[in-house]
């Protein structure tokens, strides 16, 4: 950011820097809290959890961020920094129990037990920052750009997405993921436009 920001002051580059919170969604690799929460107990699992879970972030839906960042480039002031934020403060505990609770719901536990069963609390990584914060009301007040969802919201859109896309996040958990890109074409089409 200070690289890009002398740039702008020094040279007169127009940059506009962004920085956003925690984002979750549609296609979110299943290390990561949300996916991992949502995979695990869908296949059974303990879903781990660091420390006593009262670690602090603030959500963003990726959607969401998309449309933030649109508008940063649309209508944001060159030279300047916008916060991207989803106004979604949870504990990672809490958000391991609303994935349990919707889930509870739409795909109820076929051993008749909640799925909060399956929580198990695990060793905290060395380090771990108890709180991500981001203030976003600058760019709601400068570029009138508020998000959509609701951390509840998102939370259900993104866990109905993972249950319409079981084959997708098995391929990556089987290792057979290589890769490909959404909407690629054969080599026989790439070679048919180069010649034209």
């Amino acid at each position: 950011d200070h690289l890009v920001r002398s740039w702008f002051r020094t040279y007169g580059l127009p940059t506009i820097i962004s920085n956003c919170s925690n984002n979750y969604g549609p296609y979110q690799f299943p290390e990561k809290l949300i996916p991992l929460t949502i995979i695990n107990l869908l296949n059974g699992k303990k879903i781990p959890v660091y420390g006593n879970g009262n670690q602090v972030r603030d959500w963003l839906f990726v959607e969401d961020h998309a449309e933030a960042l649109y508008k940063v480039v649309k209508d944001g002031k060159i030279g300047e920094t916008y916060c991207i934020g989803g106004h979604n403060e949870k504990t990672n505990i809490e958000v391991v129990k609303m994935i349990c609770s919707i889930c509870n719901e739409l795909v109820p536990n076929s051993h008749g037990k909640t799925y909060e069963s399956l929580i198990s609390f695990v060793t905290d990584r060395p380090g771990h920052d108890m709180r991500y914060g981001i203030d976003a009301r600058k760019i709601e007040r400068q570029l009138k750009w508020k998000p959509s969802e609701t951390f509840d919201s998102g939370l259900k859109k993104t866990i109905q997405w993972y249950l319409d896309n079981k084959e997708w996040w098995t391929m990556i958990l089987d290792g057979s993921y290589r890769l490909e890109r959404s909407g690629h074409t054969s080599k026989s089409s790439l070679k048919h436009n180069r010649k034209k």
